[in-house]
């Protein structure tokens, strides 16, 4: 039987985890319990620093979540972010503000960019948006203010010096708050969106919102002449039940044809994407919205909800997109949290990264779903390629990819797999085909599929492992089949108290198609995967503790019962972005 004090320790890291994994983001940490984790150990092997990211967005310390108002701007791309400068757990946020000509090598601005410091934000400036009032205009910054009574209300902000490419200082506007939380639960009223400006010349935006009945989650549309003076339209943009609160909504259109981005103001086909405060998935719908009516109307088919379509289906959230008015594409950013204990945040001094910025468009094979692909300034940081083409991988083997120097810990992949005549597919019944997610299907069916190990041991007892799986069987007397793109995490670290969930997508692919394409992201404690040309995405994280640095390793295996080829797989270490934080 354990001591009292170790028994009280694993109660303190199960609660830590629950916490991770079921905790809205707005949980506010107080003293006490900091002190006690502070106090406590954290159970990683590896030194903190070894989980530090090599080329993703972070700041130089602390507690980050939300991107807020990505946007360019004379020359310089813009990223602000919810921010917590005194630890490195949620609590009294700001917004911290980063610049950079290329999305990837970044300055850190000192000091808030907003700061919590008037009545109406006093508890928290709140995730919000950016608006350019016209093509090359001035940005305006709406954002979520939460006031001395807790209630959640709506605030702008302008720069104080509008010919300052870095927009270094921002100015709250006198008649803040500009929306009040009337007749609407005022603790569920939050995160306005870009706003477009239609043809009637009055600008619209959404916020939002749900209702506590049939768990009704709400896009509220305001509309307004002047930016200043909003008023509620009399109906949401559009409403699901049993959705629950709607965090972080986001409208945008689409084009059909190709994939350059289009400006928040253009009407069309377009995407609405809600971030579900319950589950703590983003998913989305391709719809089109309706300016005569002002409604949004999904396409049919369109499943609402934490089982409809995800921009990723691991940990992705909060995200934003902006368009990209100078290389004429749509950005999306996301928020990436931890997996590890808060000890370990407090030991480490920061929590949270950034996804790397993805170009997102409308997918050309189903025009009912996007895809993502990270965007192309990433590879000014690839160096020291190494490359194998046309190699035979027996059935049931594990290949190691030898070339890497410094080890396979911050590497960009890029695999193509060609399956033979051979059956690659497991065999399951009708009501796990029909019934079961990508995700379940994905943790039951752990030992086989194709694909690779990262950050992984040499002798595997640690390993993230990214793979593509078929399953088929029959429905209704015919032979259907499923891909899906798979993350296992079991044995990602041999540290205990760490979340090892495993994720799982379904991959649209063309009947009987025998090639697939992979490309994954590594970066210390972060993967990225992207299946088929970034139709199906997952992000997760890991924590090993002997596969860190030079002595993480890269396998690429095939656990079918049929051989298969290696067509192409090329692998670049990546150089170290360029983050310079101005002194605070």
């Amino acid at each position: 039987m354990a001591s009292g004090k170790s028994f009280s320790l694993l109660y303190l890291i199960f609660f830590v985890l629950l916490i991770r994994v079921l905790q809205a983001s707005h949980h506010e940490w107080d003293e006490a319990s900091l002190s006690v984790l502070r106090a406590s150990k954290s159970s990683s092997l590896a030194p903190p620093e070894a989980y530090r990211t090599a080329y993703h967005f972070q700041p130089v310390k602390h507690w980050m979540n939300d991107p807020n108002a990505p946007l360019f701007y004379k020359g310089y791309y813009h990223l602000f972010y919810q921010y917590n400068p005194k630890s490195a757990v949620w609590g009294l946020i700001m917004w911290g503000h980063a610049v950079s000509r290329d999305l990837i090598n970044w300055v850190h601005m000192a000091g808030a960019a907003i700061y919590p410091d008037e009545w109406y934000d006093v508890n928290g400036a709140w995730s919000g948006s950016a608006t350019l009032l016209h093509k090359g205009g001035t940005p305006v910054i709406l954002y979520t203010g939460c006031n001395n009574a807790s209630e959640q209300v709506q605030a702008m902000a302008v720069p104080k010096n509008p010919s300052d490419p870095l927009l270094r200082e921002w100015k709250k506007i006198p008649q803040n708050p500009i929306m009040l939380p009337t007749g609407i639960n005022a603790s569920s009223f939050r995160d306005p969106t870009t706003a477009w400006l239609g043809s009637d010349q009055r600008w619209r935006l959404l916020v939002g919102s749900k209702r506590d009945k049939n768990k009704v989650g709400m896009a509220l549309l305001y509309r307004s002449k002047d930016f200043v003076r909003w008023v509620k339209a009399k109906r949401p943009l559009h409403s699901a039940r049993r959705t629950g609160m709607w965090e972080c909504p986001d409208l945008y259109p689409v084009s059909l044809y190709g994939s350059h981005g289009l400006d928040t103001s253009t009407t069309g086909p377009s995407v609405l994407k809600n971030s579900l405060d319950d589950t703590k998935v983003d998913y989305y719908t391709v719809g089109h919205y309706l300016p005569q009516l002002d409604k949004y109307v999904p396409d049919n088919g369109s499943v609402e909800g934490p089982n409809g379509l995800r921009y990723d289906y691991g940990k992705f959230y909060a995200s934003k997109t902006f368009f990209d008015d100078n290389k004429s594409r749509r950005i999306l950013w996301g928020w990436i949290n931890e997996s590890d204990s808060v000890a370990d945040d407090l030991n480490k001094g920061w929590a949270s990264l950034q996804a790397i910025p993805r170009v997102v468009g409308l997918d050309p094979l189903t025009r009912r779903s996007l895809v993502q692909w990270p965007v192309s300034e990433l590879e000014s940081l690839r160096e020291h390629n190494v490359r194998k083409d046309h190699v035979l991988l027996e059935r049931e083997s594990v290949m190691k990819v030898e070339g890497f120097n410094s080890g396979a810990a911050q590497v960009d992949v890029e695999v193509e797999f060609e399956l033979g005549a051979g059956d690659y597919a497991e065999t399951v019944v009708e009501e796990e085909l029909e019934g079961m997610t990508a995700q379940s299907l994905c943790s039951n069916n752990t030992s086989w599929g194709f694909g690779l190990m990262v950050l992984a041991s040499d002798d595997l007892k640690e390993r993230s492992t990214v793979s593509f799986k078929i399953f088929k069987g029959r429905v209704n007397g015919n032979v259907h089949t499923k891909v899906a793109l798979c993350v296992d995490q079991s044995r990602s670290t041999l540290q205990l108290d760490v979340d090892k969930t495993s994720y799982g997508g379904f991959v649209s692919v063309q009947p009987h198609q025998r090639s697939f394409s992979l490309r994954v992201l590594v970066d210390h404690s972060i993967v990225e995967s992207f299946a088929e040309g970034g139709r199906t995405c997952i992000t997760s994280r890991s924590y090993p503790t002997v596969a860190v640095n030079e002595n993480a390793h890269l396998f690429v295996f095939n656990y079918n019962k049929s051989p298969l080829v290696v067509r192409r797989l090329s692998a670049w270490h990546m150089k170290t972005a360029i983050q310079v934080y101005e002194s605070q």
